[in-house]
């Protein structure tokens, strides 16, 4: 069998419980086809880009799924049946990542590495010296700064 990520946004007015309902349905109809959610991550209600149907927010939900492709045209079906989904994206992976996806990862400050933005030599405009004082020569021998 293929694997597959599939996400899915759910309408803003629908509970939490609600989306996780949806969430067991189409968990369902995929076992029901032969197929195996390996992780489902609910990333919640987030601020959608642009209006969708009158919506600006939807619950997000992530399908980690190991299934033929008949069920996941299936599951695309019922998707596009289905009012309280709003949009929905499937791919084929060469495999399923493991932990939690980027957007369940904690950001940090700290995480942001060298140019990450704040923080760091290059922000501050800050440029070697010699102990004279005198700015050290960039990258080409004998330029002047």
């Amino acid at each position: 069998m293929a694997l597959y990520e599939t996400v899915f946004i759910a309408r803003q007015d629908l509970s939490s419980a609600a989306a996780e309902q949806l969430t067991e349905t189409f968990t369902q109809l995929l076992k029901d086809n032969g197929g195996e959610v390996k992780k489902t991550e609910q990333w919640g209600l987030k601020t959608l880009s642009f209006r969708m149907n009158k919506n600006r927010k939807g619950h997000y939900v992530l399908f980690n799924i190991d299934a033929p492709h008949a069920a996941i045209a299936e599951m695309e079906r019922q998707m596009r049946l289905n009012e309280d989904v709003l949009r929905y994206i499937t791919i084929r992976v060469e495999e399923h990542e493991e932990g939690p996806s980027a957007m369940m990862q904690r950001r940090d400050d700290r995480d942001r590495g060298e140019r990450g933005g704040f923080g760091g030599d290059r922000d501050r405009g800050y440029r070697p010296r010699r102990e004279d004082g005198a700015p050290e020569a960039d990258l080409i021998e004998g330029a002047v700064v």
